[in-house]
Order: C-alpha cells, then sequence, then structure tokens
C-alpha cells in the first residue's frame, strides 16, 4: 500500500482523542524501543538556527529526503506484517453468517420449499490509537552535526515505527483476550482468534462447532512434535484455510522449534516427511523409486524464510517469533482479506501511514517536528490463524513481549 505523506505544522493537531480513538504514549506501553538505545532528550549545543550541515548539506533538502525515504517506508511493509494482515480503513466490520441452503426433493405437483435465510451479524471491531516520538534538534547541534548523524536519527525513528507495527500485529494474533473499542459511543467487541468465548464458529461442509471452540492450544509436552503440527493444521483445515480454497498454510517458528522440525519422518512415526527448501541442505534419504512430490519448496515466500514444507504448509522460521510457540497462518499473500489480523488506518488518506509533522517554523522545519503513526488491529477471519504454546501446561500463556 503506498500512502501519501502529508506535513503538518504540531500546532494544527488536535490533542484529544476522536471517537474510537485513544492517544497512547507508545514508549509507557513498551511498543516503541528507545530510538536505537539513545537517550531520551533533546540532541543539543547551542541556541542558534543553522541551515546546513558541518558537512555542507542543506537541512531544508535533508527534510525533502527524510519525506521521500517515509513514502517508500509507508509502500514496503515488512514480510512478516504484510502476510498476516489485511488493510482496514474503517473501525467495524459487519460480517454476516447464514446457513446453508439445501435443495428436498421435487414431488410431481408441488411447489419448491423458498429459502428462508436469518442473517446473524457480528460487529467486527479494530481499535485505534495515536502513537508518536520526536528527535529533539537544538541549533547548535545542528551547527554540530553532520548529514550522516542527523540523518542516523531519521533512519532510527523508522526502524522504531516497524517495531511498533509488529508488535501492534503480533499482539492481536498471539493474546487470547478480547478487547473492546469505544466507537461512537459504544463498546465495540476487538476479538482474538476462537477462544472459547462462547462464539459459534460457522459450520464448515460436514465440520461443526461449539462455543467452545479454541485455536490457542497447548501441546502437553516440553518438545514439539508432528502431532502438534497435524493439530494445528487441522484447525485451519476444518475452517477451510487452506490451498483447495486459494489458501497457503504457513507454520511460523523460532528457530528452536525449527530444529526440531526438521527432523520429521514418515519412517518414523511422522505424518508426513519435512522437505527441505531450496536454500536448505538435502537431508533426506530417499529410498529406490522414491520420488519428492511436487520438487521442493523455493527458499522464500514472499520475503519469508521458508526452511521447508510438511504437508501443505510452508515451514518459516524466524527468530522473531517467540520461541515455545508455533502458529499456523492461512494466507492469502501480503495484505490479502484472507490473512488473520486487520491493520487499521485512518479514514482519511492523508492521515495513514508514518508521517514526519513539522515544527511551528516553516523555514526550519527540522526543529520540534515528530514522527506520528495512527494504527490498530483487530482480527477478522478468527478460524484463519491458530497459535500453539509448547508446554506440559494445559493452560494457554500468551508470550510476556506480546501480553496486552
Amino acid at each position: 500500500m503506498t500512502n501519501k505523506i502529508m506535513t503538518v505544522p504540531a500546532s494544527a493537531l488536535n490533542t484529544l482523542a476522536a471517537p474510537g480513538s485513544r492517544l497512547v504514549n507508545p514508549l509507557s506501553l513498551g511498543l516503541m524501543p528507545g530510538l536505537g538505545g539513545a537517550e531520551t532528550g533533546f540532541n543539543q549545543q547551542s541556541d542558534v538556527l543553522i541551515t546546513q550541515s558541518t558537512d555542507g548539506i542543506d537541512y531544508n533538502q535533508m527534510w525533502k529526503e527524510f519525506q521521500d525515504t517515509l513514502t517508500l517506508q509507508n509502500a514496503e511493509r515488512t514480510a512478516i506484517v504484510s502476510f498476516l494482515t489485511f488493510p482496514v480503513t474503517k473501525n467495524v466490520d459487519q460480517v454476516s453468517q447464514l446457513s446453508g441452503a439445501q435443495f428436498e426433493r421435487a414431488s410431481e405437483y408441488g411447489e419448491p420449499r423458498g429459502i428462508r435465510q436469518t442473517p446473524a451479524f457480528f460487529n467486527m471491531g479494530y481499535d485505534f490509537g495515536w502513537f508518536d516520538v520526536a528527535i529533539r534538534y537544538t541549533w547548535r547541534y545542528l551547527a554540530e552535526a553532520s548529514a550522516a548523524q542527523v540523518q542516523s536519527l531519521h533512519a532510527a525513528a523508522i526502524e522504531a515505527d516497524n517495531q511498533l507495527l509488529f508488535n501492534l500485529v503480533m499482539n492481536a494474533l498471539f493474546s487470547k483476550v478480547n478487547r473492546s473499542a469505544e466507537i461512537q459511543g459504544q463498546d465495540v467487541n476487538v476479538y482474538a482468534l476462537y477462544n472459547n468465548d462462547g462464539t459459534v464458529p460457522p459450520a464448515y461442509k460436514t465440520n461443526t462447532f461449539d462455543g467452545t471452540h479454541d485455536h490457542y492450544l497447548t501441546s502437553g509436552a516440553a518438545v514439539v512434535d508432528s502431532g502438534d503440527f497435524d493439530a494445528i493444521m487441522e484447525h485451519l483445515t476444518h475452517h477451510g484455510y487452506n490451498q483447495t480454497n486459494g489458501v497457503q498454510q504457513i507454520i511460523a517458528m523460532n528457530s528452536a522449534q525449527g530444529k526440531v522440525a526438521k527432523q520429521f519422518r514418515i519412517a518414523s512415526g511422522d505424518t508426513y516427511d519435512f522437505i527441505p527448501s531450496q536454500s536448505q541442505a538435502t537431508a533426506l534419504i530417499l529410498e529406490p523409486g522414491q520420488a519428492v512430490s511436487g520438487g521442493r519448496p523455493a527458499s522464500a515466500y514472499k520475503g519469508l524464510n521458508v526452511i521447508g514444507s510438511y504437508g501443505e504448509a510452508l515451514l518459516v522460521e524466524d527468530d522473531l517469533f517467540p520461541a515455545g510457540y508455533i502458529v499456523a497462518i492461512g494466507s492469502g499473500g501480503p495484505e490479502n482479506l484472507a490473512n488473520p489480523v486487520g491493520l487499521r488506518e485512518h479514514a482519511n488518506a492523508s492521515l495513514r501511514g508514518l508521517r514526519l509533522v513539522k515544527g511551528p517554523d516553516n523555514n526550519y522545519p527540522l526543529t520540534d517536528s515528530f514522527y506520528q503513526r495512527g494504527a490498530g488491529t483487530g482480527i477478522r477471519q478468527r478460524g484463519g490463524s491458530a497459535v500453539m504454546q509448547i508446554t506440559a501446561s494445559t493452560t494457554y500463556t500468551t508470550p510476556t513481549q506480546y501480553a496486552v
């Protein structure tokens, strides 16, 4: 998604949250780390405004470059955020569930029975908050700083924005707790995946469910095994999130679980062989007459590191996923509606993406400028993903870093 960047003076911003929104200091939530480990406060040296860096780069030109890099940043989401999410610009989706129509045997004289559908609507909410961080410059700092020093602070702000979005999405996926958002004076549910909250998922083919259905699972053992992969894949398949319906199943994990997955073999009692991707060392010893059906999977899927496949699922390994968990995702591709997490931005297109808001003096836009992001999340495809904690406990616990 490519978003335009609008620069507005800080004095023009409303400091009150709009209905259905909240103003949040990301540092207080632990969602945005300190920029590059730097201390908070001002980058200072003295008190006069300077128009050039010590190496002769005009600060107004640098401002333009910053805006250009923000445009690129807004157009290129990280691979993990992209395959987990789809874009949302409204605060509520009204999702209908209809009972299945059926034919009946016709009689010679009778009229066919009319279909009587009673739609059940669910309001699926998405929360929203404003997040910001500032890089404070004094004129003396700008008088002594090189362009590289100022640009490094800008890069740190972009990294903080990436971390913010990633944590918001992972929080929505891994947390079992339903949330609520106040939207137009009413509390609207912001759902997790199916979590035993009384919601009855719609039937799919011969699969029916009840209000205890849960997509937050535990393995019952301290070490992952292939049965855990089978179970988590089945939690997607019985809702229709599989290749038959154009959805790619992906099991994402930390390298700690990836090491175990690479050992899965039918000969050892596992349901499928682990098939290494093209970037992995071949670890299969085939018996005479055996072959790998379909060949080895590609080493990347939409920018993700694929280590191999297990059944129809691609196995993605990245240590950004917490150790001790595996997560199955039904992905329709980058920013596809089949993805589980809705990533909400403002309905006003000019307020979307990471924005650099300039200070009150138009002649010196870097001074008192700050970075701003409006974002929120919610689960719409409640059956489109499943999370399993690898533990002997029967109680699922949200990873500490992604707890609400």
